[in-house]
């Protein structure tokens, strides 16, 4: 069992705020009763990810993933309750009051869920070094120099690892912490001789958040100005919880102004995105030198469709950057560019000129990246026929990655005005690439050679539904509506969970799940209370929670247009008691059908003739039971 007390639990349930704790993952929008965006947990260009405020769940109807605040943070963490519990704790200031490194709740947590406990670790230690301890005196003045303000340092938590081979790694064997979370974090590395030593060593460190702000990795660079064996920059290797792809360092401090301002900044190192923050451009994010990735830019879609790269006054960076920024043209965001004067970046610039007119040069400065790559390849391909129809074809594959077809349009446009070239050939050249695109196998390279289509095959009858089918179809129906509806009263006397319960007296289920939530709200009600779904979303059964988020969720809602209008459509609570009454007799004539078949079965191996009668006799009276359902129901023809 978790260390966490049960009562701290509730408190989290009770405090945590579905949509802002899915806030901080995805930009949600209002529609209706709900909130909506795209899902955070697959790729989709429409939202059908649905966060319900007044019910306190999530659910995506398209890959199915659903839940409370909780499992949400599971979902998108990868993470164990606890540790779920724990980061919803600290968001909403909720003291968690269990010993960290007690023997049984280190052999609880995942090993996932170690990593992260052991990253975590290695970041406060850098932060104590830096600030505390006589060598941090070193990264300090570094830090400093870069004119980086002490609330900076603090609140991107930057750290300073000694100049000694195993300080780190000492200081958490010391308090508990297992070798081979320090190896799989590449915090510690090992030799072949048993030997071990921290990897980073008279470094300052930048840690490097996820999206939840759990450290996963690190960034260092050496102050050894003479050292020529070791790289200025050295980051953690790849593991379980860091992945290079999937990481954008500065955007957990950057995605709630990403939001606000529907913009995000994109530079490519460490110290950009610090003094850009500090200067007031908060919504910056840095790939960390590495090739911008699928992973890194459906992170910035999230929270904007817009994205402003800021370049340094080097061609050659430039020119190596093209095609990350032709992916994000192909995933449907909108790219600006910024280019500095020659010799400056976003770090040199924000501090030779100061923050104000900094924030004014990239505004006068911005263009689309589409005119951008267009006039950088028309100018170097200026008086060289050559070169020229080169940077055409360039620019065309960059616009024939867009998937809306009338910026391309627009594109088309722009571009056959800078080149001097009719756009009619653009077009063509597109159609040629879009073409050849097509014919090119998912291996790459070879031309694929269509063949007639193959006639298309009559498609198979469906199957008609089994018993089972259509009773938990009929099952299912009774719990939604006690769950959703059993405190809503039917007359002066009775609540509809209570008009049911007296209905179905005599019917049992049959189908696992219903069987459980039936006798749940039955021994609930006989305790005098009236179960509603939203009870149920934080049951400690993981089989009824996800169930119920199923029977309560809904995808559609009434647009107020119709209000607005004055057009009156009913809704199902305004028919409720039409509902109920069907799905009751629907439920008990399926039972009935059911009994009527199991009977009919009996009657032929029955060979006694009196014994035949009682059987005949029998099914006759279930067969005038099924015939008065079918026609309260309104069911002419029984099948």
């Amino acid at each position: 069992m978790s260390l966490i007390p049960k009562e701290v639990v509730d408190q989290v349930l009770a405090q945590a705020d579905i949509t802002e704790v899915v806030g901080d993952f995805v930009s949600l929008k209002k529609k209706g009763q709900n909130m909506w965006a795209c899902c955070p947990f697959h790729h989709e260009k429409s939202p059908s990810f649905s966060v319900s405020p007044a019910k306190g769940i999530y659910k995506c109807f398209g890959c199915g993933k659903a839940g409370n605040s909780v499992q949400f943070i599971m979902d998108v963490e990868g993470t164990s309750f606890p540790e779920a519990i724990k980061y919803l704790a600290k968001k909403y200031s909720i003291e968690v009051p269990e010993e960290q490194h007690d023997p049984e709740y280190a052999r609880e947590q995942s090993e996932r869920d170690s990593l992260f406990i052991v990253s975590d670790f290695a970041a406060k230690h850098f932060q104590q070094r830096l600030t505390s301890h006589e060598q941090g005196a070193i990264g300090q003045s570094y830090l400093k120099q870069r004119g980086l303000s002490s609330n900076t340092i603090r609140k991107f938590e930057l750290g300073y690892s000694l100049d000694e081979w195993t300080d780190l790694t000492d200081a958490a064997l010391k308090v508990g912490y297992k070798q081979k979370y320090l190896e799989a974090t590449g915090l510690t590395i090992a030799r072949e001789d048993g030997k071990k030593y921290d990897r980073f060593r008279g470094r300052v460190m930048f840690p490097i958040h996820n999206v939840s702000g759990r450290v996963v990795g690190f960034g260092a660079r050496t102050l050894k100005s003479n050292d020529k064996k070791s790289p200025k920059y050295l980051n953690s290797p790849e593991s379980d919880i860091y992945h290079k792809s999937n990481v954008l360092y500065g955007l957990f401090q950057a995605k709630q102004a990403m939001r606000m301002q529907d913009m995000c900044y994109m530079v490519e190192g460490y110290l950009d995105v610090l003094s850009l923050h500090q200067g007031g451009i908060e919504n910056v994010v840095a790939s960390s030198g590495t090739s911008l990735t699928e992973g890194q830019i459906k992170l910035i879609s999230r929270y904007t469709e817009n994205i402003t790269v800021l370049y340094d006054g080097d061609a050659a960076g430039i020119k190596a950057s093209l095609r990350g920024i032709d992916l994000i043209l192909e995933l449907g965001l909108n790219v600006n560019v910024v280019t500095f004067p020659a010799g400056e970046d976003p770090d040199s610039y924000i501090h030779k000129v100061g923050d104000t007119a900094f924030k004014t040069y990239i505004k006068e400065h911005s263009q689309d990246f589409i005119s951008f790559k267009t006039s950088l390849f028309a100018e170097e391909a200026a008086g060289n026929p050559v070169k020229k129809a080169e940077a055409i074809k360039e620019v065309v594959a960059s616009i024939s990655k867009i998937p809306d077809a009338i910026k391309r349009t627009v594109f088309f446009q722009s571009c056959s005005l800078i080149f001097d070239i009719d756009e009619q050939v653009l077009i063509s050249e597109y159609n040629k690439m879009h073409l050849q695109g097509r014919q090119q196998q998912p291996s790459g390279g070879q031309a694929q050679h269509y063949s007639a289509p193959e006639p298309a095959l009559e498609p198979e009858p469906e199957k008609p539904a089994s018993d089972t089918d259509v009773l938990k179809r009929y099952e299912r129906e009774i719990i939604r509506m006690m769950i959703n509806y059993g405190a809503k009263p039917v007359d002066e006397q009775q609540t509809v969970t209570q008009y049911m319960l007296e209905q179905l007296e005599d019917v049992e289920f049959e189908i696992p799940i219903y069987v459980k939530l039936y006798n749940l709200i039955l021994r609930q009600f006989n305790q005098g209370y009236v179960v509603k779904g939203e009870d149920l979303v934080n049951d400690p059964d993981e089989e009824i929670r996800s169930e119920v988020i199923e029977l309560i969720s809904n995808r559609y809602d009434l647009s107020h247009n119709w209000e607005t209008h004055q057009i009156y459509v009913p809704n199902e609570e305004d028919l409720l008691m039409y509902g109920i009454e069907r799905a009751i007799l629907r439920l008990k004539r399926m039972k009935v059908q059911i009994l009527l078949k199991a009977e009919l079965e009996k009657l032929r191996l029955v060979t006694d003739p009196a014994e035949q009668d009682r059987q005949l006799n029998y099914i006759l009276s279930l067969k005038t039971f099924e015939n008065q359902l079918g026609e309260m129901l309104g069911i002419v023809v029984n099948k």
